[in-house]
């Protein structure tokens, strides 16, 4: 146990910090910043006709895309228009082009 004193208590204590650091890059923080691209890039390419869910729970058509930031969307059988951020956006459920495409094969 001599080696945990002195100089090479030193090092390995480096060694060690070092290496919990590449731990919490490779499991923490690198999927973090993957799936803060992924959302990005499906808010970005968010679309009229898309059907989608915010992060407060409200499912709705997209039926207007104003400028960089703002939808519009319907959202129940009495065409309840709200305008959204784009952020508000959680998940697309049924994008434009699969619900195009479902129709035609019926």
């Amino acid at each position: 146990m001599s080696f945990l004193t002195g100089a090479g208590g030193t090092i390995y204590s480096i060694i060690m910090i070092g290496g919990l650091l590449l731990v919490f890059y490779f499991f923490m923080i690198r999927p973090q910043r993957k799936q803060e691209k992924e959302t990005q890039a499906m808010r970005n390419n968010l679309s009229v006709g898309d059907e989608i869910v915010t992060i407060g729970g409200i499912v709705g058509i997209i039926v207007a895309i104003s400028g960089e930031e703002t939808i519009t969307i319907i959202s129940s059988r009495d065409r309840t228009r709200i305008q959204l951020l784009k952020s508000a956006v959680s998940r697309v459920q049924v994008s434009a082009e699969e619900s195009n495409s479902s129709d035609k094969n019926d």
